[in-house]
């Protein structure tokens, strides 16, 4: 009973995020270039096939959210599901460096998060097809709850929403427990910080634990932090540099790798050579 309840409740959610997903597909104009369309359907079609494909979420979306409930429509769903999982692998293998375009504006690459968000979707869809009555019927508190689990999957799998949460959870852990943690102003660009870092004696001798570009910086008064994502002794970690922005030697930047669960200081080099 209780598995049938969570299957007529899934139309919300497939609903509201295909919406959600289509409004970016429909509105924004210079998206499309940047997925691996124009490499699929050719440069002239990417755009007109990228608007389609948020007009036909968006007609699924409206038809899953409002009455009467049919199967076709959950079947249409999951056709859709299949659809953007067969894309984003055919992306992934064939145009490494193109971006999702499923939510929102973001250039970064189609990652292995963005594969499962489609996965989960297509599960969804297909539990949707064994659903009975329409979501609307559904009042029971603990499908509420699956619903809202559900929801903090597909936030957690999808890379366009990190600025929103995890990067302020980061830079919240760091700040409670590197032991940089110290002042900043927005005045320098941050190629400059850049220049400074990669001349810094810090940075190299860091240079090796590194397994990223800048991941993330924010200015608290009179410094510059700056983190890249890093392994230290083969566990995940975070490398934080301090970059004062009152002292333009590359000696006065400091570093810290912390790591990436605990937020342990896993090491701080102290006597750093500048030469």
């Amino acid at each position: 009973m209780f598995a049938h309840q969570v299957a007529a409740a899934q139309p919300l959610l497939i609903g509201l995020l295909l919406l959600w997903s289509s409004y970016g597909k429909v509105v924004r104009r210079d998206s499309a270039e940047r997925t691996a369309l124009p490499r699929l359907v050719g440069e002239t079609r990417a755009a007109p096939a990228y608007h389609a494909v948020g007009a036909i979420e968006a007609v699924i979306a409206l038809a899953l959210l409002l009455p009467p409930a049919w199967t076709i429509e959950a079947v249409a769903a999951a056709v859709l599901a299949g659809g953007f999982t067969g894309y984003l692998i055919y992306a992934k293998i064939v145009v490494p460096d193109a971006s999702c375009g499923c939510i929102g504006s973001s250039a970064k690459p189609v990652g292995r998060r963005a594969i499962g968000r489609t996965v989960l979707l297509l599960a969804t869809a297909l539990a949707a097809t064994t659903a009975d009555d329409g979501w609307w019927s559904i009042g029971s508190v603990a499908v509420v709850a699956v619903l809202v689990l559900e929801a903090a999957a597909f936030v957690m799998l999808s890379a366009e929403l990190d600025r929103y949460w995890l990067l302020p959870l980061r830079r919240l852990r760091v700040e409670i427990t590197h032991p940089l943690a110290g002042t900043a102003t927005n005045d320098v660009p941050l190629a400059a910080t850049q220049r400074r870092l990669l001349l810094s004696p810090a940075y190299r001798a860091v240079n090796g634990l590194l397994r990223s570009d800048i991941h993330d910086y924010w200015d608290d008064e009179d410094w510059r932090f700056v983190s890249y994502t890093a392994r230290y002794d083969g566990r995940p970690a975070t490398a934080v540099f301090a970059v004062p922005h009152q002292d333009s030697t590359p000696e006065a930047v400091r570093v810290a790798v912390v790591d990436e669960t605990s937020g342990q200081t896993l090491y701080r080099p102290t006597l750093l050579a500048t030469a």
